[in-house]
């Protein structure tokens, strides 16, 4: 028999009161500030409020599709690094996940999933201020290469290694707590199967490619769709934090392009405009990914 709506919202009323002070949160704080984009039409002006300001249709969009300099560089940057850290970064918590799950000693384990666990709580503010201490032109490692007489190295000043390191920062700081879900996911991995495979003869190698990394394909799936749909987000904290030592030629991404033109500059409208198509279009590739996950018989983000 079907339940009725009403019926269901009885079955279910403790489940929702739990649920309903983060509900209100997510409207509050992520939904209803949508309504705000409608500035991304306007000439607006803080002083003459969303009412007042002058309409000006799509105007704001230009940029995208003129030739504004500033724009162009945001954008080939924030695909550039968006690349980078997919190709570099999104690997690296499986790769612990498989070598954490190899450690025999439960306690060792601990111990190193608390090592690995530790700097994700550490703030940007202070981790580019550690890189700064160990890397910048006064620091730990040119003082080591300066009392050997060695040539200095200021790799944090140099925009051509810069996004080596925020590449390296995002490694170091996150990878460790990544590693959470693909440790749940091979706790799920029958060890039948592993027992059945080494019956059969399958060497380590042989069950790491047939066993434990099909069971972490859906979980890959899954996070390389939403890795896809902010891709157009590469860490605005990160990089703004260290934008005036390279400049912005060498450091500006989409994010730091709406903070520069809509918070210092005051093209609120143009600003709006940008953030506005970058959801957009982030949502659009999260959808497309989510369909073609379906189509490889994955279950992605929602199901259909």
């Amino acid at each position: 028999m079907t339940m009725s709506f009403l019926a269901k919202l009885r079955r279910d009323r403790m489940l929702l009161l739990f649920a309903a002070p983060g509900m209100i949160l997510l409207i509050a704080f992520h939904y209803v500030p949508l309504l705000g984009n409608v500035i991304a039409f306007q000439d607006y002006l803080p002083f003459l409020g969303i009412r007042n300001s002058e309409w000006v249709g799509l105007q704001n969009f230009g940029v995208m599709f003129g030739a504004d300099g500033a724009f162009l560089t945001a954008l080939k940057n924030t695909l550039l690094l968006s690349l980078i850290q997919t190709v570099f970064v999104f690997p690296v918590p499986i790769l612990l996940a498989l070598a954490l799950n190899s450690l025999l000693s439960e306690r060792m384990k601990k111990l190193v999933q608390s090592i690995l666990y530790l700097p994700h709580f550490l703030s940007w503010v202070i981790v580019v201020s550690l890189f700064q201490q160990i890397l910048g032109g006064s620091g730990m490692l040119n003082q080591v290469l300066r009392a050997h007489g060695g040539h200095l190295i200021n790799v944090i000043g140099n925009p051509d290694a810069f996004f080596a390191l925020l590449t390296s920062q995002v490694i170091w700081k996150d990878s460790g707590w990544a590693t959470i879900l693909f440790l749940a996911a091979l706790s799920r991995i029958d060890t039948e199967q592993y027992e059945a495979a080494a019956v059969d003869g399958a060497s380590r190698a042989r069950q790491l490619l047939h066993v434990t990394l099909p069971g972490l394909r859906g979980i890959i799936v899954l996070l390389l769709i939403l890795k896809l749909g902010d891709s157009l987000t590469v860490g605005f904290e990160q990089i703004i934090l260290q934008q005036p030592a390279v400049g912005q030629q060498a450091s500006e991404v989409l994010d730091t392009y709406v903070y520069n033109n809509g918070i210092v500059n005051g093209d609120w409208g143009t600003a709006a405009a940008v953030g506005l198509v970058k959801g957009v279009v982030g949502a659009a590739l999260v959808f497309g990914a989510n369909k073609i996950a379906h189509l490889f018989g994955e279950a992605g983000v929602y199901q259909r």
